[in-house]
């Protein structure tokens, strides 16, 4: 009852809160130097032209006209035309966005894979070869900017030894996953030196915890101490660093798609940047806010579930 009326309160903290992100998206799209205008018709352009063409995108009207009617398309799921490709964006979001998700949950799938182990070796032999090898390797990753573990990514196993393709996307699920893995390798190395390092620290915290001493006292197997008592303790710090760095790897994505030529919303939204296509920005980044703030709030629930004292 405790967790229902918790998630029941987190459900309704997101609505102030996405009428935030409107009011911020609404106002620095058009803080972009710029206008649709300029970008469509060249440098070039005529003012009778820019006049022309600003009317009949709505962007000669005052800014709370046009904020309203933002409002108003967004409520009703109408999010407008692409000013350049002449599609609908949802359309466009519903064909690009799938791509980025599948990446990053990859790309956290597979921090997850190499975090977890490593860290339960590196906390229980503290101080060993082995805990300073995985220590440093790791830090070698995080140093590295995306972009260029992604170039020496594809420049090592995509150029040279073939093994993977060096851009695209695929067509059938497996062949998806293919195309994918050097991307989310990309992605996941910084965010699996993050967690591993926080979950190291997580465990040795609870490894020296009363409530453990008592349970080996009890007679209990390691692996039942580590799982049960353990585990589920130090995950709560490692689960919220978690949610809190899907958009982290969200905004990593928009690097790794234009260094991988995948057609994912992170590309998109360049491209969408630089053309000056309002509509679209405005609609993938609230697609993107609102992605965010459900992973915020599943954190939580996975929180409040390992310790329910969060819900209450």
């Amino acid at each position: 009852m405790a967790l229902l009326s918790f998630i029941s309160r987190r459900l309704l903290q997101l609505i102030p809160t996405l009428a935030f992100i409107l009011v911020v998206i609404f106002v620095l799209v058009r803080l972009l130097p710029g206008d649709p205008a300029s970008a469509i018709l060249g440098d070039r352009a005529r003012d009778a032209d820019v006049t022309r063409i600003n009317a009949e995108l709505g962007l000669d009207q005052p800014w709370p006209v046009q904020f309203a009617l933002f409002v108003k398309h967004i409520v009703t799921g109408d999010l407008g035309n692409s000013i350049h490709l002449k599609v609908s964006v949802a359309s466009l979001i519903a064909e690009r966005l799938p791509v980025t998700l599948m990446l990053t949950a990859m790309a956290a799938l597979i921090a997850l894979a190499l975090s977890v182990p490593l860290a339960f070796v590196a906390a229980t032999r503290r101080g060993s070869l082995s805990d300073n090898a995985i220590r440093g390797s790791f830090q070698v990753g995080l140093s590295m900017p995306v972009f260029y573990v992604g170039l020496i990514l594809l420049t090592v196993f995509g150029a040279k030894l073939r093994w993977f393709p060096v851009g695209g996307f695929g067509t059938t699920f497996l062949d998806q996953l293919y195309h994918l893995f050097l991307p989310a390798v990309t992605l996941a190395l910084s965010l699996s030196a993050i967690l591993m390092r926080n979950l190291r620290s997580a465990i040795i915290g609870v490894v020296g915890a009363e409530y453990v001493d008592f349970a080996r006292s009890k007679g209990l197997s390691s692996r039942l101490i580590m799982m049960r008592h353990v585990l589920r303790n130090a995950l709560i710090s490692t689960v919220t660093l978690l949610g809190l760095q899907i958009g982290t790897l969200l905004g990593g994505a928009v690097i790794t798609e234009t260094v991988f030529a995948i057609p994912g919303a992170g590309r998109l939204m360049i491209e969408s940047i630089y053309g000056r296509d309002y509509p679209v920005v405005q609609g993938l980044t609230f697609a993107l806010a609102i992605i965010v703030s459900l992973t915020f709030l599943a954190t939580d629930i996975v929180q409040a579930w390992l310790d329910p004292r969060v819900a209450r």
